[in-house]
């Protein structure tokens, strides 16, 4: 068995570029940082290390293996955080993902709302477009957008929260900013700002529905993401098309205007682990994505 204490000495020479950088950054003599590397090493049967000049570097070998010691390490800091959750009294902890546009408009209310009632629960965060797919941890809840008839996954139901139309933003001057509505056709001679540098799920769902109004969408400039590509409208460069909640805040000088012929929308859930479905904390969350979708 390989010892942990060594791998990670050896993972910090690999990231360090030098025994003695790493002798440096963990607080250790360059001799026991050699001495454990050679150890492992010998625990190894492998060459991890080879001399380039005065310095060292890794081989192959030394590179898959810090590359496969990435994962193991990582995962048991994991466990090692939930051993201090345990030590310290903290019962656990809840793990979200989402996508940018709900970040600010949602997430705060829910982790206010969710540490007041669980003041002791760890809140995991991470960004993400798509739901996962393969192997691997999946979130407590992610919140996604789908199609209106999307039901979840063998592992996980949807919660429909709700339904985000989708509005042009166009500077105040423009002729179309007095309109209540814009058929999307009307928008096909515009100099377009793409906002979606990832080509997620809301950006394919647009281009289908220009596809449908009888055109492909002119994009001219290229942001990646929604403040920066209003931003640009801001200054006069083209007209973005994106969702509703998305287009929440908007500087002077623009204005947002809903798109229709035909109506574009994304459907936004809660995507829950059904293990972990009925679990307060969960069903807590859940409750509090759909008050905010309510009011948005």
């Amino acid at each position: 068995m390989l010892d942990l204490h060594r791998l990670r000495i050896f993972r910090a020479v690999v990231a360090s570029g030098s025994v003695n950088a790493a002798a440096a950054n963990l607080g250790y003599t360059a001799s026991a940082v050699s001495q454990h590397v050679t150890a492992l090493q010998r625990e190894t049967g492998l060459v991890l290390l080879s001399r380039n000049g005065r310095g060292i570097q890794p081989t192959s070998a030394g590179l898959a293996l810090a590359r496969e010691a990435d994962g193991v390490l990582t995962r048991l800091g994991d466990v090692e955080a939930f051993v201090a959750d345990l030590r310290d009294g903290r019962t656990g902890s809840l793990s979200m993902a989402y996508f940018p546009s709900v970040g600010a408009a949602w997430l705060p209310t829910v982790a206010r709302v969710l540490l007041r009632e669980f003041p002791d629960i760890r809140l995991d965060l991470e960004l993400r477009d798509d739901p996962p797919t393969g192997a691997g941890k999946r979130p407590d809840v992610q919140i996604m957008v789908s199609h209106r008839d999307y039901t979840g996954t063998r592992d996980a139901r949807a919660e429909h929260l709700i339904d985000d139309p989708y509005v042009v933003v166009l500077p105040k001057d423009h002729p179309l900013a007095g309109e209540d509505t814009v058929d999307l056709g009307r928008l096909a001679g515009e100099r377009w700002i793409d906002n979606d540098f990832a080509r997620g799920w809301c950006r394919r769902n647009l281009v289908e529905a220009c596809r449908a109004a009888g055109f492909s969408p002119p994009f001219r400039v290229e942001a990646h993401d929604y403040p920066t590509a209003i931003a640009f409208v801001a200054a006069g460069i083209g007209v973005t098309v994106l969702p509703r909640l998305g287009a929440a805040t908007l500087p002077g000088g623009v204005v947002a205007v809903p798109v229709t012929g035909p109506v574009v929308q994304r459907s936004i859930y809660a995507l829950v682990q059904t293990a972990v479905a009925s679990t307060p904390p969960v069903r807590c969350v859940v409750e509090t994505l759909a008050r905010c979708a309510l009011t948005a």
